[in-house]
């Protein structure tokens, strides 16, 4: 049998050995700060912000990665709106705007990176966010545009906002010399930062 999350949870919750007790308490705790976070969306950004200060980002990069997020929930919610299928067919309208954006799909730009399961965006440079902003918000634009419906008409106009950026990237790499898409990736910095969170606090060692 095959569950999805929703179900695993359940499952979870459902267990009565003791066992299970530390995970059904970190469920309540996650639900409780879900509901915090829609009664006060400033909540979320808040947590988001930490999340990645722990993680050894600096505060530039992290106001870049928190307006990606923003903009890809807005385009994700005019998806839905506009009868476009979470799960695959938002996997393909996504690679869409990246082909048509930085000439790669997201499966070849981790690659180029480095990355396995990783997510990519938690990888990308402040220039490569904000080209990946601009192919998903023209696209949005696009879509309300042209009053996209369905797949197909939302797979053009995936292809044409990513055209838009993509040209804007190539204008760019001409003007400056500089390529947007690099080999860099922030693996080091990430298990640099949670070695450090886990290291015991050499205060509290008896011995020093």
């Amino acid at each position: 049998m095959v569950a999805n999350t929703q179900s695993l949870f359940r499952i979870i919750q459902s267990i009565p050995s003791r066992n299970a007790e530390p995970l059904k308490l970190w469920l309540a705790k996650v639900g409780y700060e879900r509901v915090q976070e829609i009664e006060n969306p400033e909540l979320a950004a808040e947590r988001a912000r930490q999340y990645y200060r722990d993680l050894g980002y600096d505060d530039k990069w992290i106001e870049t990665r928190l307006q990606s997020i923003a903009i890809r929930g807005q385009l994700t919610d005019e998806w839905k709106n506009r009868g476009v299928k979470e799960g695959v067919e938002y996997a393909i309208l996504t690679a869409e705007i990246s082909k048509a954006t930085f000439g790669l799909a997201p499966t070849d730009y981790k690659q180029i990176k480095g990355l396995s399961r990783e997510n990519l965006r938690d990888h990308m440079t402040n220039l490569e966010l904000i080209f990946t902003m601009l192919g998903e918000e023209s696209t949005k634009q696009v879509s309300v545009k042209k009053d996209a419906r369905g797949f197909n008409e939302n797979k053009k106009a995936a292809i044409e906002g990513g055209k838009a950026a993509g040209n804007a990237l190539e204008a760019y790499e001409k003007s400056s010399g500089d390529k947007v898409v690099t080999p860099q990736n922030f693996k080091q910095q990430i298990a640099k930062a949670k070695k450090k969170k886990i290291s015991p606090d050499p205060s509290t060692d008896n011995n020093k």
